[in-house]
Formats: C-alpha cells, sequence, structure tokens
C-alpha cells in the first residue's frame, strides 16, 4: 500500500530579500499611499477644522474641534486639504450655498481658511442698517433672546477690550462671559444666535447685489468679525465670495478644548469642554418663518 505524501509548512522566503533585511522601499512605498489616501479623503470627503478665532460666537468657541464636509457644493481648487494649487474659478458639479450654512472660505490674497455664514446668495441685494441685514429691501427678523453666558477660560478669556463689562461671576463661582444675544432668521427659515451689541463701523452698509456665482458671508460676531462687509485691507472679505473659493460646510462639533492643553496626552482630558461634543451647525429651521 502506497503512501500518500504529507504537505509540509512552507518555509519559502522571497529570494531577492535576504534574511532579516527590511524592505524600505515597499516601506516608503505604504507609507506615502497611506498619505495620499488621507489627503484624497480629506480634500474630496471630509476634515478636521480648528476654530482660532471668535468670529463665530456663540455658536462656535475658540478650541472647537469640527468636521468639515467637502462634497455638499461639489469641489474646487479651496476643497484641497493644502491650498498649493494657483487660485481659480473652475468647479466641479458646483452647487450653491443655503441661507444660513456655515461654510469654509479662503479669501482672496491668503491661503488660510476662515469660517462664516451665508446671509446672502445670487442675486440678492443686501444692506446693513444699524447692524440689521436688509435684505432685498426687507429686514431680517431679530429677536432679542435672554444673555448667551461663554465660561471664561484661557480660550474664552472675556478680555474688557473686546467684552467691556460683560464678564460676571455666577453664584456658583464660575466665571462667564454674559453677552447680549439676538436670534436672527433668514428668507429660508434658517434661525442661529448672534451677538451684536456695540456701534460700530460695520454696522452700516449701502446697499450691494451679490453677483452670479457669489455668496454674502458674515460671522456670528458682528461686532468682532472681518467678513464681507470689511474690506481685503481690513482682513476681510473684500464683498460677495466667489462660490469657487468655498471650501466645503460645517457639519458638527467634535470636541472643544479650553486652552489648558499642551502636546502631552495627559493633559487632554482635564482640559475637554463638556457639552460641546457632537453639536450639530446646522440651522434649524422655522418653517413659520420661510418666505415666499
Amino acid at each position: 500500500m502506497s503512501e500518500v505524501p504529507t504537505e509540509e509548512p512552507s518555509t519559502h522566503v522571497d529570494a531577492d530579500l535576504p534574511k532579516g533585511r527590511v524592505d524600505w522601499l515597499g516601506e516608503v512605498r505604504g507609507l506615502v499611499l497611506m498619505l495620499l489616501a488621507v489627503l484624497a479623503f480629506h480634500s474630496f470627503i471630509a476634515k478636521p477644522f480648528y476654530i482660532p478665532s471668535g468670529s463665530m460666537i456663540p455658536g462656535l468657541l475658540v478650541g472647537d474641534r469640527l468636521v468639515v464636509s467637502k462634497y455638499p457644493y461639489g469641489w474646487n481648487w479651496a476643497s484641497a486639504s493644502f491650498h498649493v494649487l494657483p487660485r481659480s474659478d473652475w468647479r466641479v458639479m458646483g452647487r450653491t450655498p443655503e441661507y444660513g450654512d456655515v461654510v469654509i472660505v479662503v479669501p482672496r490674497g491668503t491661503r488660510e481658511d476662515y469660517i462664516k455664514r451665508v446671509v446672502a446668495l445670487p442675486g440678492d441685494r443686501i444692506a446693513v442698517v444699524r447692524g440689521q441685514i436688509v435684505l432685498n429691501g426687507k429686514p431680517v427678523r431679530q429677536e432679542v433672546e435672554p444673555p448667551v453666558q461663554v465660561p471664561v477660560d484661557a480660550n474664552d478669556p472675556c478680555s474688557d477690550y473686546e467684552y467691556p463689562g460683560l464678564k460676571v461671576r455666577l453664584p456658583s463661582g464660575q466665571a462667564v462671559c454674559e453677552l447680549p444675544a439676538l436670534r436672527e432668521t433668514l428668507p429660508n427659515g434658517a434661525s442661529y444666535m448672534i451677538v451684536d451689541f456695540e456701534k460700530q463701523e460695520l454696522d452700516k452698509m449701502a446697499e450691494t447685489r451679490v453677483p452670479s456665482g457669489h455668496v454674502f458671508l458674515m460671522g456670528d460676531n458682528r461686532d468682532n468679525s472681518a467678513d464681507s462687509r470689511a474690506s481685503l485691507a481690513q482682513q476681510g472679505l473684500g464683498g460677495p465670495v466667489p462660490l469657487s473659493d468655498i471650501g466645503g460646510r460645517a457639519e458638527f462639533i467634535t470636541f472643544s478644548f479650553d486652552g489648558t492643553e499642551s502636546w502631552n496626552p495627559l493633559t487632554w482630558w482635564g482640559a475637554l469642554r463638556s457639552g460641546r461634543a457632537w453639536r450639530s451647525l446646522r440651522p434649524p429651521i422655522d418653517s413659520g418663518a420661510i418666505q415666499p
């Protein structure tokens, strides 16, 4: 009776690679492919974003981390993770934002990302009178709300220079910045909170028409926002912004730091602000306020 040969475990070694030698070319190739995949995801799908200024208070605080989706308005040169390509007006599958959307914009003359809110669309006539938006000849609805209490911390110190006399201490002992607030509602019913309590130059703007392929952007902190009301020399957006400069839409907050964190991960947990994670940045729609 003949014996059936059994298969021994393979001990094959790549003849081209000496035993114990690392395939550095393969390792580098894998790393490059991984980096390209991350860049592609950040450029075409979504990207994390950090809030460095208070121009969108009270909805967004300095230290908030959020997710920006890249596909809602199509893709353009501003969609890329790094704005190294020459500025251009090309767009692929381009779409127009809606009233109230919070968007990322790359202003002319800079490669930095700004974050602002869409308050006027192509073809709209927009003016600002005593701080109130007048859209197509009609004042945008503003309603007084209870003051917004922003916790005072290293990222939001509520300085007397920016917020004179607005730092208060609650009975609990916590210091907060108590900001007078208004609820603003746009023609599609998009409703959100703004801060506007000081008389300043940007409270008045003559009527301008938003050209085709452009939108008008403003920050929610109207007293401290360089936006479409401000010139490029004032580090603003210089009027209506081309849609080709819009790099994505802000979706939700992932987490927020109070400014006490460092490079050491052991400090991150203590620096987390409570109650900020997973807040949606899409404005609620007041169906009763929609204008025909």
